[in-house]
């Protein structure tokens, strides 16, 4: 039986050694990450996306005084192969986001609190944007609320609404798209607790539910979903933190596993570097903390569940490295296989669909 192997692409910031958009291959069998390579050389790619057919690249980039939007193709040989950028004047976005057709892709600027929508061509290049979107407003924390933040953007399941996360405002936005206009659904915002700090968001697989990990409290809210009527309920807040700490920590990213039945956030402060794991209950979508694991680096500003489900890298953004783990998929229980591999400055991990 041959190795199986799974490609995967990292963004990161280049303030330190970092050059650009980085790429390794996942060999389960073995349980190593391998072949690792810069895959395009650019200014603060920090997130990236990849379209459902895996034929396009999207990044976010940095230029001089100018931030905006990278788009790529993947050739054979899956190395990226530029096709154009669209900029606009001031900080760069920090999310970048594709809708299911792959024909509009999305931009969340935190510290312009703008959203961008694009309109793709064909050949996956970026047309010019259609549509921006501008929050306004103020959160409690005087240090990380001192206006509108917009953090993430992602569409429901059922693909009718695209839902924007503001850590500024701690709220989350409804729009529909209807044509090439964004409209706003005021009725199906939803308030969080305040000064909680929203960034990313993850649905349960079977769509009923969605998940908010707070960067600035290190909670996850638990919302239920009703796809009929487009609104969200709040059910659940519970913290990410191990019993018993105090220290300032700050929630990272937020993924769930394929079969919906173990959801993963982490933690990056230097304190507490660490993944969190929570068993789901399928029927209430509500979360019971399993457990907390140190990881070997720090900063984990982002991880990513392999395509098999089987395998969990962690992206350390302070130690400038990856880490890989195996996931039992009996309890969810992480693992540590002993791999950390050097990547300067990682900040999120996309495996190819």
């Amino acid at each position: 039986m041959g190795d199986k192997k799974y490609t995967a692409y990292v963004g990161t910031y280049t303030s330190g050694e970092s050059k650009g958009i980085y790429r390794f291959t996942l060999n389960e069998n073995k349980g190593i990450i391998e072949n690792i390579r810069l895959s395009a050389e650019l200014s603060n790619p920090t997130y990236v996306a990849i379209n459902k057919n895996n034929t396009n690249l999207y990044s976010v980039i940095k230029i001089g005084e100018r931030g905006g939007i990278a788009s790529f193709k993947i050739d054979s040989n899956y190395n990226l192969e530029p096709l154009n950028c669209k900029f606009t004047d001031g900080k760069s976005p920090c999310h970048v986001v594709l809708d299911e057709s792959n024909e509009y892709v999305f931009t969340s600027n935190y510290h312009k609190a703008e959203l961008i929508c694009y309109n793709v061509s064909s050949d996956g290049s970026i047309k010019n944007s259609l549509a921006t979107i501008l929050h306004k407003g103020s959160g409690p924390n005087k240090l990380r609320q001192d206006s509108a933040h917009i953090h993430f953007s992602t569409f429901t399941p059922d693909k009718k609404y695209l839902c924007v996360v503001d850590l500024g405002l701690d709220k989350l936005f409804v729009y529909s798209l209807k044509g090439d206009k964004l409209e706003e659904l005021t009725e199906k915002n939803i308030n969080f607790k305040p000064g909680s700090g929203p960034r990313h968001l993850t649905f349960h697989p079977n769509g009923n539910f969605a998940y908010i990990i707070t960067e600035l409290s290190s909670e996850v809210i638990t919302l239920k979903y009703n796809s009929a009527s487009g609104s969200f309920e709040v059910l659940q807040y519970i913290s990410a933190l191990p019993k018993g700490f105090t220290l300032e920590s700050g929630g990272g990213a937020i993924h769930i596993s394929h079969d919906g039945n173990f959801l993963y956030v982490s933690n990056r402060s230097n304190d507490n570097s660490s993944i969190t794991v929570f068993t789901v209950d399928s029927l209430s979508g509500k979360l019971a903390l399993s457990s907390n694991n140190m990881l070997k680096g720090q900063g984990p500003r982002d991880f990513s569940i392999s395509p098999s489900g089987k395998f969990l890298v962690a992206a350390n953004q302070n130690t400038n490295n990856v880490e890989l783990y195996s996931i039992n998929s009996s309890t969810g229980a992480l693992t540590y296989l002993d791999v950390s591999e050097y990547i300067p400055n990682p900040v999120c991990i996309k495996f190819l669909n």
